[in-house]
């Protein structure tokens, strides 16, 4: 579609994770956020919501990708966060108290963004927000 002299493309954003545990991180997102296993296994996962792919996890030490990071570099995802936007805020919270999930910050309403939040300590040390209507 063009937008004036501009053409818009539809940009969606696939996030990848690299993670030790490929497997527990796809439960941890199955239980929690509620996504479904796209692909599976110990090396690679894809995260998805119905057949939209949401994210991606990548096991460290599989493949040869130069530019996945320094495993031995603990801090994960220092100044990037994964965002969620969901549209039943409310189921979300309940799948996370029901297991047990760290939660850094919230439930809380956020009246800058509209909308209302939760932070969690995700798979490995990473930062996860959950955020809905």
């Amino acid at each position: 579609m063009w937008l004036g002299s501009k053409l818009s493309l539809m940009i969606r954003s696939q996030p990848m994770l690299v993670l030790a545990d490929v497997e527990a991180g796809s439960r941890w997102f199955q239980d929690v956020i509620g996504l479904a296993s796209g692909h599976g296994g110990s090396e690679y996962e894809m995260l998805m919501d119905g057949d939209v792919l949401v994210a991606q996890l990548h096991e460290w030490d599989s493949h040869e990708h130069p530019h996945l990071g320094d495993r031995d570099d603990q801090s994960r995802g220092n100044g990037v966060l994964v965002w969620f936007g969901v549209d039943d805020f409310d189921t979300i919270v309940g799948q996370i108290e029901a297991n047990s999930v760290e939660i850094l910050d919230g439930p809380l309403d956020n009246p800058l963004a509209h909308h209302r939040e939760v932070w969690l300590r995700g798979p490995e040390g990473y930062t996860i927000v959950v955020a809905g209507p």
